[in-house]
């Protein structure tokens, strides 16, 4: 015990203010209960989240015949020193939850809940609450529960000024629903769905090219983007939930005629594509079948930067990329359009030469 109680050390003096934690706890907690609906159980604060699966209620009945769960997590990567650099913190976030989700609706999952974890320097409630009200945007858009997460300030790990964050997705899927690309077959059409700019993806180029090459500042107007730069690069990642269960309800209810899906994140349309492809098959692709936004030919002319870089790097304008029977790409793409998508035809699943899974033409 020690007699003098001014010579005491506290939990805040070693960088962790518990009454910060606190406060911010209050601050966000509408920001969850907004995205909750009657399957979220318990109280706000509990050391871990309820969420019902299957139940009877007439008015919100979900029940399941043979579900399975898909669970996934991810970051934003170094899209985070953009909104650290401009101090804009309430766009991050939906990032955050988008690659989340749009991996996990891949294989015709729904998305239930989504949990998220900050870490900081130092914990400024305010900041914090910018954050956290962007995954709850998020959350909304892609009808998840945002059912809880962690904060933890961390100043001997992280900088003055420096954050990261993580998310954690879980959907369900019936078993029989599940898209694994296995009745993929030659004749396929492929259909891209454009982004909203580079997603959430490679960053660490876009700013060696921006910032270490160029020297621009964030808030620098760049005319060939005809608008700041950091407006550009915070610009955030497109959520495709919404659209992509309502297409999946309405041309996978009886017969499989969206056959596989793919989020094209790192890695771009060659990285992803095969992926979904059993072995033996190839996509051909028009180069020019889709307009390529501002921001990849200005990065690809300032690196410079190779064209077959550029698509092993970044989506190139398509975020999302379905692979349909061929009868029904046309009225797939007037369906996506009503959901206010906009789709391109991409082109058609192939014999594969060799082991070339992804064709140019």
């Amino acid at each position: 015990m020690i007699a003098d109680q001014s010579l005491s050390l506290t939990y805040k003096q070693a960088g962790v203010d518990i009454d910060a934690g606190d406060q911010m706890v209050e601050q966000i907690q509408h920001l969850c209960a907004r995205t909750h609906s009657t399957r979220v159980l318990g109280k706000y604060g509990a050391f871990a989240g309820l969420f019902r699966l299957d139940y009877n209620e007439k008015l919100f009945a979900r029940n399941y015949r043979e579900p399975v769960l898909i669970a996934c997590t991810d970051g934003v990567g170094t899209k985070i020193k953009i909104a650290a650099q401009l101090r804009k913190y309430d766009t991050i976030g939906i990032d955050l939850v988008a690659m989340n989700v749009n991996d996990l609706i891949v294989q015709g999952g729904e998305p239930l809940f989504f949990l998220d974890y900050l870490a900081v320097h130092k914990l400024a409630p305010a900041i914090a609450t910018q954050m956290v009200k962007g995954i709850s945007d998020g959350c909304l858009e892609a009808g998840a529960a945002l059912l809880g997460g962690e904060t933890a300030e961390m100043p001997a790990v992280y900088a003055p000024g420096e954050f990261d964050m993580a998310g954690f997705a879980v959907g369900v899927v019936e078993r029989n629903k599940i898209l694994d690309g296995s009745t993929v077959q030659i004749g396929d059409s492929v259909i891209g769905l454009a982004g909203s700019g580079l997603h959430s993806n490679g960053y660490a180029l876009v700013r060696r090219i921006c910032f270490d090459k160029l020297g621009l500042a964030p808030d620098a107007f760049v005319p060939e983007l005809n608008c700041a730069l950091g407006e550009e690069l915070l610009r955030p990642t497109r959520i495709y939930v919404k659209s992509i269960l309502g297409l999946l309800r309405r041309y996978n209810k009886i017969q499989r005629v969206v056959k596989a899906m793919s989020h094209i994140t790192g890695g771009g349309l060659p990285g992803n594509l095969p992926r979904v492809l059993p072995a033996g098959l190839a996509i051909k692709l028009k180069r020019d079948s889709w307009p390529v936004p501002p921001i990849f030919p200005f990065l690809q002319k300032n690196g410079p930067v190779d064209s077959d870089e550029m698509f092993n790097v970044f989506n190139m304008g398509i975020g999302y990329v379905v692979i349909v029977r061929p009868k029904f790409a046309r009225a797939i793409m007037v369906h996506l359009r009503t959901l206010g998508e906009k789709p391109y035809f991409l082109g058609k699943v192939k014999k594969a030469v060799g082991s070339t899974q992804l064709e140019w033409s």
